[in-house]
């Protein structure tokens, strides 16, 4: 199965940039489908960035995070050729985990 998660970490001197895109409903719950029914809430709850052992960027999400969310973030600490690892997991219990090496 292929990753939800895109990223691209590049290294800048002692900064790091981190740009990712997440495939993911993010169904707040509140919305109804074409019956009218509700569409059972779907989001993520836990995204976590690590590198070298050490967890550089965590959020907890609720609802209010929009579809396919897209992530920017800098942190200092990496250096090319070092590996980031990504990871999700959402609120039905789904996961997800990819790596990519820092340029």
């Amino acid at each position: 199965m292929a990753s939800s998660i895109r990223v691209r970490a590049t290294a800048n001197g002692d900064i790091t940039e981190v740009q990712t895109l997440i495939q993911h409903p993010m169904d707040t719950g509140l919305v109804k489908d074409s019956k009218g029914e509700l569409i059972p809430a779907h989001f993520i709850q836990r995204l976590k960035f690590e590198c070298n052992g050490k967890d550089v960027f965590v959020a907890d999400w609720g609802t209010a995070v929009s579809k396919d969310p897209y992530v920017k973030f800098s942190f200092k600490g990496a250096k090319k050729g070092d590996e980031l690892k990504i990871s999700w997991t959402d609120n039905k219990g789904a996961s997800d985990t990819t790596t990519a090496k820092i340029s």
